[in-house]
């Protein structure tokens, strides 16, 4: 997993500071990642601004309540097997995606059964990125 090839496209403003912080932390630990803000609007015109910032390349993961709820070596395993494509992680706002949106993606992840703020999901994300680059390099970080 090459960070540098990842974007997370997220609605809405990290507003609490400790999860802004948490962010930061683990991004430094994550050189390249990108992380695009989309205002908070409706939730057509979320879409409208997600998919104007989506990249033709990208492999889109859609992060929603009903994906697929998988373990962190398995979450490693599988972008380790999307070798070398260009990943756009999409979080929706509070009302979540749109059902267009959940349609283009190449996989639909869910973080958990339960519900969360979307920017602690953000948060969470970002910990799982760096946790599956640690299980891809044999890192002591993830002990299972």
């Amino acid at each position: 997993m090459n960070p540098s090839r990842c974007r997370i496209l997220a609605v809405g403003k990290v507003r609490r500071s400790w999860i802004q912080d948490g962010i930061e932390l683990y991004r430094k630990r994550l050189p390249g990642l990108e992380i695009i803000e989309i205002r908070d609007s409706t939730p057509d015109k979320e879409a409208d601004s997600i998919r104007a910032s989506l990249r033709p390349n990208e492999h889109v993961i859609a992060l929603m309540e009903e994906g697929d709820a998988v373990g962190s070596i398995p979450f490693a395993r599988r972008l380790d097997q999307l070798g070398n494509q260009r990943l756009a992680f999409v979080i929706g706002g509070a009302d979540g995606l749109t059902n267009e949106l959940k349609g283009r993606a190449h996989w639909q992840l869910s973080l958990s059964p339960m519900t969360f703020p979307h920017e602690l999901a953000r948060l969470m994300l970002i910990e799982q990125l760096f946790r599956a680059q640690a299980i891809l390099q044999g890192s002591p970080y993830h002990r299972a």
